[in-house]
Order: structure tokens, then sequence, then C-alpha cells
């Protein structure tokens, strides 16, 4: 018995179809994926929440040293440090025992500057300044857990983008009653959303609103022009004002 093949033209159909089935999955799979890193990035900056909550109930109330030097939450890597050596730096800080010896929680699924020759990082988040960090000219920094008035407010973990080769210091803003103003930026790798992580122990991933400051990101990010400090227009203020309220301070200098 003969088999019939198929023609061109069956090929051709059943290839178009192909094509428009893809079409219309991969918007749906890119979509799975981002959720599915967005999950996971909040996972680790959670477990560092709770491993910074559990150091300071462990030091009679006093929070982990939150620069980047020996002695810190993390150690600064030296200067021209391979990843492996930048994960040593994460290995020697105080905060290690505290989030299950994982190296792996310090940094975001969806982060890839260690794979960039321009950048080449691996930890994905910072201390905000004003939780026992970098000493800074507009607030007096909290020491201890019971200068935080409102700990499920007051983030302690920002997923933060320094376009320096890794993220230098504490991530820093000038809060302010009246005037905040932007000083390092934040990463957001998860469709204009970043991870925060609280003095309470939970953490969540917020949204950010205002153009100019998705774009001044933006920069940081991908290695364009890029400036620190920021002061954002008076019709976008609603992402400064909302990192104004719940960053970490003992009071306003």
């Amino acid at each position: 018995m003969k088999r019939r093949a198929f023609t061109l033209i069956e090929l051709l159909v059943v290839i178009a179809i192909i094509a428009v089935l893809m079409g219309i999955l991969m918007p749906s799979l890119r979509a799975a994926k981002d959720h599915a890193r967005r999950i996971h990035c909040v996972a680790n900056m959670k477990t560092l929440a709770l491993g910074w909550y559990l150091y300071q109930d462990d030091h009679d109330g006093e929070l982990v040293p939150g620069h980047t030097n020996p002695s810190q939450w993390v150690d600064r890597p030296q200067t021209g440090a391979t990843v492996e050596q930048k994960k040593d730096a994460i290995r020697r800080g105080l905060l290690f025992p505290y989030v299950g010896k994982k190296v792996d929680v310090y940094a975001g699924p969806a982060d890839q500057r260690d794979k960039d020759p321009r950048q080449y990082t691996y930890r994905s988040f910072s201390i905000a300044g004003g939780a026992n960090g970098e000493s800074w000219s507009s607030y007096n920094m909290a020491k201890k857990y019971n200068d935080l008035k409102k700990p499920a407010l007051t983030y302690i973990f920002v997923e933060e983008i320094d376009p320096r080769g890794f993220n230098v210091g504490s991530w820093q803003m000038n809060p302010s009653k009246t005037n905040p103003t932007w000083v390092d930026p934040v990463a957001m790798w998860h469709n204009k959303q970043s991870s925060l992580g609280y003095a309470d122990g939970h953490a969540e991933m917020h949204r950010w609103m205002d153009t100019s400051f998705i774009e001044w990101n933006l920069k940081a990010m991908y290695n364009q022009a890029f400036s620190f400090n920021m002061s954002p227009p008076s019709d976008e203020r609603e992402d400064i004002n909302f990192m104004n309220r719940g960053f970490p301070y003992k009071s306003l200098k």
C-alpha cells in the first residue's frame, strides 16, 4: 500500500499553526517564569529579614552592622574579586550563620550581573543605611531594635543595583519631613518591581509608579549614563514618599 507524503503546502500550514501557537504561549510562559522568580526573590529576602531579626534577638536588641566592611553583615570583597571571592565575603559576614549558612539567599534569581563582565557581582540585596549602616548627614541611624518605631512598616533590605561592580556600603536616600531625595538606585529586575525585607521579618514585592524614578533606575541597571542622587519632580512623588515613610532611622537631624 502506497504511503501519501505531506505536500509542501501542508507542511507550511503545519509550520504556520505551530508559529501561531508559540506566539500565543510564549507570553504566558514568560509571565509564569517571571512569577516564579518573584516568589523566589521574596523568599530569599524573607530569609534575610528573619535572619536579621534573629541576630538582634540574640544580641540584646543590637542591630547587625549594615555596612560592607569587615565585621559587618557582609564583608567587603577586594578590588577585582571574582564572583567566588565575593561569595566568600558574604560567608565572612556576621549575618551568615543566621540565614542557614546559605550564600544563595543573598542573590535575586533575576539578577544576572554575575554573568556581566561590566558589573560582575553576586549579592543583590543591601541594608538601608539607617539600620546601623553608613553614617549619613540627614539622620541619626538606629542601632537598637527599639529605635525603630514601626517595625512592620520599616524596611531593612532593599533589592539594589549599584553600577560600580557590587553593592557598595548601605543603600541610601535622604529622608525628610518635607523634601526627601534619592541617593542610590534600586534594582527593578521584576518588571518595574523590587523586593523589600522588613524589620518584623516579612518581605514583599513592591511595584514602582513614577516614570522619572523608573527611568533613573533603568540607566543604572543597563550601564547607561548614570549619576547618583536624584530629586523627583513635584508631580512624581509616590515612590519617594513611600520609601521615605519606611526608611529606618532613629531620628532626623
